[in-house]
């Protein structure tokens, strides 16, 4: 963008009001899930380390991005009106009314209700708009057609899977419409639960980002795709502990599915089929993961002074062994 077109804006961005406000001209997408209750935001933009800025969730409560000449207050204090029994749009529309620079933001909130509102300024950057829908919100601004946010709506309302899978599906057909002018620089996903715990450390079922890359939303879902995969590992480590090492075993099977190129995935699965009864299985995964890293193997004798592996050299032997073996294929 041409310099002296963001000489105003600058100006705004220093002006009473505004508290030094960010430039993150972006896309993106608040939703609640009907099906489960999850609400999140998902957005790209060419603005390093967008993740920290627009995209705000609390389990239980809602979901907002603050955006274009950002005024980051829109996202804590959007959630804490909503906290305390306002809807989406009253909360929306009582810091809008606040705001003495209004003009130059762009909001979008929903809540726990499916609730959903959008506030896109006059002084927005063309090309600039939003779109409301059930349960959804898309947004956009310095963007560089007009079919972007229209776009990314007929992507989520089509989209199939959970909703970090539509949420992606939105900003995927967002940047294939145009995108930002500007280009591409980070992306970032936040979803929360239906219900808070109490522990919001607990509530996040995604909060990933990507602060610097040429192609964000594609780095986005690779990081999605191994979320997935992690989670799965978890689960079957959590099958294991109660005693459930089949519905383990489809948990890990899962998990070196989608990400077969993480060799730790396999060893950690390895070592928790070993140390719980399984010890067949676990040493043809032994094998295979010290075929491909036999670093992994120099690994077994420290866990098992920590007390994560059998302290029994005959064990430990048998395991270290399947580093000497040839390939498994």
């Amino acid at each position: 963008m041409d310099s002296l077109l963001l000489v105003p804006f600058l100006v705004m961005a220093l002006a009473p009001g505004f508290h030094r406000a960010p430039l993150a001209h972006t896309f993106s997408i608040v939703a609640r899930d009907p099906a489960t209750g999850e609400m999140g935001v998902a957005v790209q933009s060419h603005y390093f380390s967008v993740g920290p800025v627009v995209p705000w969730a609390e389990a239980g409560v809602g979901a907002v991005a603050t955006q274009s000449l950002v005024l980051i207050d829109y996202g804590p204090d959007g959630l804490a009106l909503m906290k305390k029994g306002l809807t989406a749009p009253q909360a929306l529309n009582r810091l809008v009314q606040a705001d003495t620079a209004r003009d130059g933001r762009q909001v979008a909130m929903v809540d726990a209700s499916g609730n959903v509102a959008a506030w896109t300024g006059p002084k927005c950057i063309p090309d600039a708009g939003h779109h409301t829908g059930k349960q959804y919100s898309v947004e956009a601004n310095l963007m560089a057609n007009d079919k972007v946010w229209p776009a990314m709506a007929k992507a989520y309302e089509a989209a199939k899977g959970d909703l970090a899978a539509r949420m992606l599906a939105a900003l995927q057909a967002g940047q294939a419409a145009g995108g930002d002018i500007r280009g591409r620089q980070s992306a970032a996903i936040l979803i929360v639960k239906a219900k808070s715990t109490g522990k919001p450390w607990n509530d996040r079922v995604m909060d990933l980002r990507v602060e610097d890359n040429p192609e964000p939303i594609k780095e986005l879902a690779r990081l999605v795709r191994l979320r997935r995969a992690y989670d799965f590992e978890d689960a079957g480590d959590n099958a294991i502990s109660a005693k459930q090492p089949e519905q383990a075993l489809k948990m890990y099977e899962q998990a070196m599915k989608l990400a077969p190129d993480v060799v730790e995935l396999q060893f950690w699965a390895a070592v928790s089929m070993y140390t719980n009864g399984r010890q067949s299985e676990a040493l043809t995964l032994f094998h295979q993961v010290f075929v491909r890293q036999a670093r992994w193997a120099a690994l077994l004798p420290r866990l098992s002074k920590a007390g994560l592996f059998p302290d029994d050299p005959k064990q430990l032997a048998e395991v270290m062994a399947q580093a000497e073996k040839g390939a498994p294929w």
